[in-house]
């Protein structure tokens, strides 16, 4: 029962200047709420631990969408933290408000490479080498994946093996593991079965362990040594020097949903339950995604508008012939949304994040619909930094730089805007006022150069027009019917792009409020 201790207890294990590594996916998944809510309530007590480093592939937060403090927010107090190496950060409001703000040295890798470097540390080695990041704000030719100004270290090192480049990112070793089970033995063995995301649990616990630090598990369950199912193990009690039992309000599935059985696997719902997208902007551009799906594919999907792709399948009849996955572990099944984002209804299978990451970094996806919030004329994406305040990467850079083909979604302008969709086209009343195409994106999170190198097939589909990444640069390639292609279009960029010799109009279908018959595709 030595293992067995309070979650008060637990934070006063860790003390001033540690590196700390922390489970969890989006908003809160995975995540040791119940530990990191103590380790605050600690500091505003004592002032310790003070000066910690914290190392996490996606940081959790509420995105300021609930009440109170969750997430990482409880570590948004001054001297708390002096540095961050993580792969996403912006749904922590007050904490990458620190980071904005240059209250934390703070370093954005890709999430895969985060979730890697875990695993090599485990390994015993000292950093992750990887063609990932290269041309993007990772290389330390562009930022070395500094956040803000007070990030001085070059952590980031551009090599080369066999005569081709390589990025070597380095690591610093862990004194303290902070994960999050489901149910914890006497002897510290960990289930995860009720969790939804397998994401790197083993591989950080056994990174601080195997440096001789401490790893300390939060659990909802405390059970009997010997009765938990050894096939549902996902880190060995070896690994685990203390358990922590959380109390219920802070072990939720995520910050909103208790638990979720479809996302585990333990139900499946009836598809006729998700709910259907209105016909608007969103849903006219998650069509025109989905015409580019073909039978027997892998997919994976980003946040937001790339979200209506899923829904769009399903009301074609088409969900079930492609395989979609999100980098948190989930294959199959629908994505969920919202709150439920790195979780998937009936999900088919869960794999740890390192290891789904290994099959895009190999270029094992076939499509991937992301986000398209900043793009220029050299086909580069930003959705990573705006106006100095850093987002993160997340799983973006591995994804996009690897996957056969790649589409960029989004609407063609951002702000208060009112336009109508309807059979016969797209209707601009009032357009956006911010300007998305742009001479030079903030931060390049997709190289448009290293994907003219590498030969990939890219789309940027929007509400009104569609481009591809040609060798020259970017292309307008499909026009959407009743748009006008000098006021809607090429007025509302700041740079203009190639126009292709045979421009297209927009397939009607797409504006339509009925299915495109998608289930006929080959």
């Amino acid at each position: 029962m030595a293992k067995i201790i309070s979650k008060e207890e637990a934070a006063q294990l860790v003390q001033d200047g540690d590196v700390v590594g922390i489970n969890g996916f989006a908003f809160g998944f995975g995540f040791p709420e119940a530990l990191v809510k103590a380790l605050g309530e600690r500091y505003e007590r004592e002032e310790h631990p003070q000066g910690m480093s914290l190392m996490f592939a996606s940081g959790c937060g509420d995105g300021g969408k609930s009440e109170g403090t969750f997430g990482l927010d409880h570590f948004a107090q001054e001297g708390m933290v002096k540095k961050v190496i993580a792969g996403h950060v912006g749904l922590a409001k007050k904490f990458s408000g620190f980071i904005k703000d240059n209250k934390i040295a703070a370093y954005n890798f890709p999430q895969g490479v985060v979730t890697h470097m875990f695993r090599e540390m485990a390994g015993g080695r000292k950093g992750v080498l990887t063609h990932v990041g290269l041309n993007t704000f990772a290389d330390p030719r562009v930022e070395g994946g500094k956040m803000n100004s007070k990030a001085q270290e070059d952590l980031v090192k551009v090599v080369k093996i066999q005569g081709e480049e390589r990025l070597y990112y380095e690591a610093e070793p862990l004194k303290v593991a902070l994960i999050r089970g489901t149910a914890g033995d006497e002897a510290g063995n960990i289930t995860v079965d009720k969790e939804g995301v397998l994401l790197e649990t083993m591989h950080i616990a056994a990174a601080a362990k195997n440096a001789g630090g401490i790893v300390i598990a939060q659990v909802r369950e405390i059970a009997q040594k010997g009765s938990l199912d050894p096939r549902k193990i996902a880190v060995p009690g070896i690994m685990v020097d203390y358990i922590v039992q959380a109390p219920e309000e802070e072990h939720r599935m995520n910050v909103q949903t208790t638990y979720n059985p479809s996302y585990t696997g333990d139900l499946r719902i009836p598809t006729s339950h998700v709910e259907r997208m209105p016909l608007d902007s969103k849903k006219v551009i998650a069509k025109r995604c989905a015409m580019e799906l073909r039978r027997g594919t892998s997919v994976n999907l980003g946040i937001g508008v790339p979200e209506g792709v899923a829904s769009v399948a399903l009301e074609e009849g088409i969900h079930d012939w492609m395989t979609m996955t999100i980098e948190a572990g989930a294959v199959g099944g629908i994505p969920a949304s919202g709150f439920g984002l790195g979780a998937s209804v009936n999900v088919e299978a869960l794999i740890g994040q390192p290891n789904l990451f290994d099959i895009y970094d190999g270029g094992g996806l076939d499509i991937a619909y992301l986000g398209l919030a900043q793009a220029d004329q050299d086909g580069n994406i930003n959705v990573s930094k705006f106006q100095g305040r850093m987002v993160g990467c997340g799983g973006f850079v591995n994804i996009t730089q690897n996957t056969k083909k790649v589409i960029f979604c989004g609407t063609f302008t951002a702000g208060k805007s009112n336009i109508v969709i309807d059979q016969e086209g797209v209707h601009i009343i009032e357009d956006g006022s911010f300007i998305k195409f742009v001479e030079n994106v903030e931060q390049i999170t997709f190289s448009g150069k290293y994907a003219r190198e590498h030969k990939k097939d890219v789309l940027y589909v929007t509400e009104r027009a569609v481009f591809r990444l040609a060798p020259e640069g970017l292309e307008l390639i499909e026009i959407a019917p009743l748009v006008d292609l000098e006021k809607d279009i090429l007025g509302k960029m700041a740079f203009r792009p190639l126009i292709s010799n045979e421009l297209k109009t927009m397939d009607i279908r797409i504006f339509q409020n009925k299915t495109m018959g998608l289930d006929s595709i080959q």
